[in-house]
């Protein structure tokens, strides 16, 4: 375990947490520009926390606060695979203070975009200051999926998505199939 990680006895705040409902595209407010966190409080740490829970019932690998309504700059992430020992990570106010020029490719999918998946290529490694879970300054590098996974929950923060990297025409695509299947789930 990297010192990136919430160390093991901290699972234990998971006990009281609620499953949340996650925005689906085309949700405007998935365009929204989230606020910064000015304290990290026991409030916080209950999104935080809500978050988690959300995401490992989805399942997924990350979340950002605005996928389930909240316009905050927190980010929940755990890469471990099913059967793996969890591997939670929480960024507050993340910023990509650097990123290399290499880049890699891998498929990308979102919990606000379900069962759609594109290759997406980005910045291989990038290092990011932000608060830990008791509001602690962090700096990190990250690489591999890890850096890919925090780019792409960074990007939510600030109302983007994964399909804004794809061409068009498949954009063009996804936003109706997504618009269309909105309309028929209110009628």
């Amino acid at each position: 375990m990297g010192p990136f990680v919430d160390p093991p006895g901290s699972i234990a705040y998971f006990a009281c947490m609620a499953i949340r409902d996650i925005l689906v595209l085309p949700d405007p407010r998935l365009r929204l520009t989230s606020a910064p966190v000015e304290a990290v409080d026991d409030t916080v740490r209950r999104l935080i926390d809500d978050m988690f829970e959300t995401m490992y019932d989805a399942p997924g690998i990350g979340l950002a606060a605005i996928q389930v309504g909240e316009p905050r700059r927190i980010v929940t992430i755990d890469p471990a695979r099913k059967g793996e020992e969890k591997r939670p990570l929480v960024l507050i106010n993340p910023e990509v203070v650097w990123s290399s020029e290499e880049k890699r490719c891998h498929e990308e999918g979102c919990l606000s975009i379900p069962d759609y998946y594109e290759t997406v290529e980005r910045p291989d490694r990038v290092r990011v200051r932000f608060l830990d879970r008791t509001g602690a300054p962090q700096e990190q590098e990250f690489s591999g999926i890890l850096s890919t996974c925090i780019q792409h929950e960074i990007d939510h923060l600030n109302g983007g998505l994964f399909i804004d990297y794809i061409s068009r025409l498949k954009r063009e695509r996804v936003m109706k199939k997504f618009t269309k299947q909105a309309r028929r789930a209110a009628e």
